[in-house]
């Protein structure tokens, strides 16, 4: 399994293993791809010895990151409920179009958008949910090419960005929301 590639290990310990999925990836066998035949949780335990591994939260096939995997039942089903109540602390860098403001707190709702394979069973026209991120600009740049007539330089902004709930897309969107896209 994993036709070749190998998944980037990124820490390890007796009771939780953290690797890098790729986009394209899927987390686990599913009906979205009955013929897809790599998956992150059976390449994880390849990693790691063949161990199981428990997944904790999820990543969407589409989105790269870090994947938590617990190595155990118990600390797995603790890391669950923490994801589901919010008390995982998650913060992400990333760089952004223009500059920022220093600090904001973005809290504009997001309608879910809907992928047609994974979503086809989703209610359409579910209300926006609520959605909030917490800005820190950490250092700005600007750069010597013109992006336009209207502005001869380019300009970036290296921001930390912290979820405080965990909407599809909820950072991208909402960094395009802000005019400031990553």
């Amino acid at each position: 399994p994993g036709g070749g590639m190998k998944l980037p290990l990124l820490y390890q310990d007796e009771w939780l293993v953290a690797v890098n999925k790729p986009s394209g990836l899927l987390v686990h066998r599913s009906w979205l791809d009955k013929a897809e035949t790599r998956f992150a949780m059976q390449m994880t335990r390849d990693l790691i010895g063949g161990r199981h591994v428990y997944p904790v939260h999820r990543l969407d096939r589409p989105t790269s990151g870090v994947l938590l995997f617990a190595l155990d039942p118990a600390v797995a089903r603790t890391l669950t409920e923490a994801f589901a109540a919010r008390r995982v602390h998650k913060e992400y860098l990333a760089l952004v179009r223009g500059w920022t403001p220093e600090q904001l707190f973005i809290d504009y709702p997001l309608k879910e958008e809907l992928d047609k394979i994974a979503d086809k069973f989703a209610t359409v026209d579910k209300p926006a949910q609520e959605a909030q991120t917490q800005l820190q600009r950490l250092q700005t740049v600007e750069l010597p090419y013109a992006v336009s007539a209207k502005h001869p330089t380019s300009r970036y902004s290296l921001v930390r960005l912290m979820p405080h709930t965990g909407r599809k897309h909820q950072l991208r969107r909402h960094m395009a929301h802000i005019f400031h896209p990553i």
